[in-house]
């Protein structure tokens, strides 16, 4: 039984203890298992605070641009649809319309209707105007441009009513005349908005944006002021108009009125004065040309001046001439050439005389003529 016992005695299995597990990235100076400390996660928030503050600055700043650009692209737009509109009022429209004016004798039959197709060509400048994209800083300068070119299509339409009546004669004609003349200043003031007003509204405007580099647009649709005086739109349409210069009520207009005699010449000779002793010794011609030169002195123009010469020897037949200045203008000096028409007689004393008629509203005369003793020498 002991050898059994013996035998049978249990076997001892010895166990080893367990290894301690490590953490995973602990050897390794620490990992995305070890929670940061407090500093690092304030200095990450930062830095990512940073970054999305920086993305929105520069989304921020990109769409300004944008905006910016857009803006800049309008102002110049416009500025550009401006130039192109009023030049074609100038010179599709201002321009012919004045060159069939000027004709207006010669070509009288078609002038109604050559008035009212630029007329409609006015009017589209004003539809294509009144379409333009408008920047908001721009909004006075468009409404002042709209004002420019109606102006000048209504001034059209009204002239063009007038031009029947203006091409007929006696009073209706002149009246017509003196309505188409006051209907000239409608297209005075339009270049004077566009100037005063259009143009430095939109410079403005470009500087404000600091746009530069844009060239801005002139306008000149009227160039020559002397169609405000009905004289000159009568002489163009081969008719007259009443003499002198009157306000509607047909009075004299307001200021000085009249005309002085400055000098008169025979060819070289400038002649002297009517005077005790004082004779004018001038080469003989069977038509000689007598040159006089005088001043309006009033401050209104004046039409239909009309200056007379006469040759009046010792015995024998006068010679008399006549002839009309369409218009004088305010302060300025005019010359005119009259010819006899006649052999003046030879180698005898002469009294010539030279004498401006007044004109309405002229208060003194005295000036207006003079007298002068010459013999035509052969």
């Amino acid at each position: 039984m002991s050898f059994f016992d013996e035998g049978d005695e249990p076997t001892r299995v010895r166990s080893r203890p367990a290894r301690p597990r490590r953490p995973a990235t602990a050897a390794r100076g620490g990992g995305a298992g070890a929670p940061p400390d407090r500093q690092t996660a304030r200095l990450r928030q930062a830095v990512g605070l940073g970054a999305l503050a920086i993305l929105a600055i520069i989304i921020v700043l990109g769409f300004k641009g944008c905006l910016d650009s857009r803006k800049t692209n309008a102002l110049k737009d416009y500025n550009r649809n401006v130039t192109a509109v009023i030049n074609d009022s100038d010179q599709s429209v201002g321009k012919p319309f004045f060159q069939r004016m000027s004709n207006g004798a010669r070509d009288s039959q078609g002038l109604q209707v050559q008035v009212n197709q630029l007329r409609l060509a006015a009017e589209d400048d004003v539809k294509r105007a009144k379409g333009f994209d408008v920047p908001g800083d721009m909004g006075s300068a468009q409404r002042n441009l709209e004002l420019v070119l109606n102006l000048r299509a209504e001034g059209l339409t009204k002239i063009a009513d007038q031009i029947p009546a203006a091409l007929g004669r006696g009073q209706t004609s002149e009246q017509a005349i003196n309505r188409i003349a006051g209907e000239m200043q409608a297209f005075l003031a339009s270049d004077v908005v566009y100037a005063q007003r259009v143009a430095p509204l939109i410079k403005d405007a470009l500087d404000k944006n600091d746009v530069n580099g844009q060239q801005i647009a002139a306008s000149r649709f009227m160039t020559d002021v002397s169609w405000l005086a009905p004289a000159t739109v009568a002489s163009h349409l081969g008719r007259s108009a009443s003499s002198g210069s009157t306000g509607t009520s047909g009075q004299a207009a307001p200021g000085l009125h009249g005309h002085g005699l400055d000098a008169t010449s025979v060819g070289a000779v400038t002649l002297q004065p009517e005077a005790p002793g004082v004779v004018n010794r001038v080469p003989w011609s069977n038509n000689p040309t007598l040159t006089v030169k005088f001043t309006n002195q009033g401050d209104n123009d004046e039409s239909n001046v009309k200056v007379s010469v006469s040759v009046k020897p010792t015995s024998g037949k006068t010679i008399s001439v006549t002839k009309t200045i369409g218009q004088t203008k305010s302060k300025a000096t005019s010359t005119v050439n009259i010819a006899l028409g006649a052999a003046p007689p030879a180698g005898t004393p002469t009294t010539v005389t030279v004498a401006i008629a007044k004109v309405l509203g002229e208060k003194t005369t005295s000036n207006n003529r003079s007298s002068y003793t010459v013999i035509f020498t052969r």
